[in-house]
């Protein structure tokens, strides 16, 4: 096991690469299992998350090949099973995207429920409905979601309640290959789905309505291998422009898309960083003290549920109060306990954290409880006085790459140890 010491106070200053996104990576992953031959990947991140799904689908005859710092090449012509097992499937949620592809192509598949961070519970009910309304047979046994059809699917009328990310995925998926029309209303905008229907759209798949909450599918017999680029990772992004706010400094954030970011970017504004957007980066200052301002998370375009462990980080070093509404997860708050073990002023009522501000953080030993409270855990260490040490970063490494190194790039006093016996 290893954990992260950081000594705070540092400002950071330089340039920052950002990766591809895991949350487009998975599904444009996910989806070669809908047609045999190479398809090719690039900017694909290595993370854990995505050495996961790979050796997911190497367990089913999947071939492909990793160059480093080269495209990911797929090929799932001598795909030999339909089953992910309990084993691959645990560690991941999003291992549950390979379920469209596989009925889709195969007739029937066998997809453990899936596991990963303990934020909520993220039911997989949206899929399963999603897929029996294109004519698919569900059964849970034993932990398995068993599917089959009759034939091919057929076009259908999906609708979620809520706009569900990998749901919308999933469906996506599965009608690319249907008989017929498919529509997906109130589908999740996510940019992370624009990438899926890219990708869909050059294996030959006509979709209508990118970027809205309305996607209309147009289902091919076959489809054709696609070469395509994985958007820039948002969220990392975020993690990095409240890195500077917490530290201080001035950074320029490359190979990202500000337009993915929009809620966030206004709300930074208003804390008093200075921002200077570009076509692919973001330059970032702060030269002043902190407001503290409240977000609400929501569903894409409004402030994202996987960037709220970090602005409360941030907001707990402003100046008065911050309420901070959590509208997606019911248990994405477990970060609270930790950051108040730095110093913070965190009060929970309900789904909403009151943030008092605090003139200054300081340095204890804290835990990672899932991916994106560990961010915010590193944002609250670059800031906080003294010793910062955080352990189980194995959840940071799902989804951040290279960040001990980045950091360290910039400026900041941090670094990978191995935890003690």
């Amino acid at each position: 096991m290893e954990r992260i010491v950081i000594e705070g106070g540092r400002g950071l200053r330089g340039d920052i690469q950002i990766s591809g996104a895991k949350n487009a990576a998975l599904p444009l992953i996910a989806a070669t299992l809908l047609t045999p031959g190479w398809h090719t990947l690039h900017n694909v991140p290595n993370l854990r998350d995505t050495r996961t799904i790979m050796a997911l689908l190497e367990a089913m005859g999947v071939r492909w090949e990793w160059a480093p710092d080269g495209p990911l090449r797929i090929n799932s012509e001598h795909l030999v099973g339909n089953e992910a097992s309990y084993d691959l499937v645990k560690t991941m949620r999003a291992s549950i995207l390979v379920l469209g592809p596989l009925v889709a192509r195969l007739g029937c598949a066998r997809v453990s429920l899936p596991g990963g961070c303990a934020i909520g519970a993220r039911p997989i009910d949206f899929h399963l409905r999603g897929l029996a309304r294109l004519g698919c047979t569900i059964a849970l046994n034993d932990g398995y979601v068993d599917a089959k059809i009759d034939g091919r699917l057929r076009g259908g009328t999906v609708y979620f309640d809520i706009p569900s990310v990998t749901g919308t995925e999933n469906i996506l998926m599965a009608a690319s290959l249907a008989k017929g029309d498919t529509v997906i209303k109130n589908a999740a905008r996510e940019p992370e789905i624009g990438n899926l229907v890219d990708m869909l759209t050059l294996m030959g798949c006509g979709i209508e309505g990118r970027g809205t909450d309305t996607l209309v599918v147009h289902g091919v017999r076959e489809l054709r291998p696609a070469e395509i680029a994985i958007i820039p990772d948002r969220i990392e992004t975020g993690t990095y422009l409240m890195a500077v706010g917490a530290a201080g400094g001035e950074v320029v954030l490359r190979n990202c898309n500000p337009k993915h970011l929009p809620a966030l970017l206004e709300k930074l504004h208003a804390v008093g960083l200075d921002i200077e957007v570009g076509e692919t980066s973001i330059r970032v200052a702060r030269r002043g003290p902190l407001r503290n301002v409240d977000i609400t998370t929501m569903p894409f375009p409004g402030f994202p549920t996987d960037l709220q462990a970090q602005f409360m980080a941030l907001m707990s070093m402003g100046n008065g109060l911050a309420v901070i509404h959590e509208n997606i997860f019911e248990n994405r708050f477990m970060h609270v306990a930790e950051l108040r073990r730095l110093g913070a002023e965190i009060h929970i009522d309900g789904h909403s954290a009151i943030v008092t501000g605090v003139e200054r953080l300081r340095g204890a030993q804290v835990m990672a409880t899932d991916l994106r409270a560990s961010a915010s855990l590193v944002v609250a260490g670059l800031a906080a006085e003294g010793s910062t040490i955080i352990s189980r970063i194995y959840h940071l490494e799902r989804g951040y790459a290279n960040l001990v190194e980045k950091l360290a790039k910039v400026g900041a006093a941090i670094r990978k140890e191995k935890e003690p016996s």
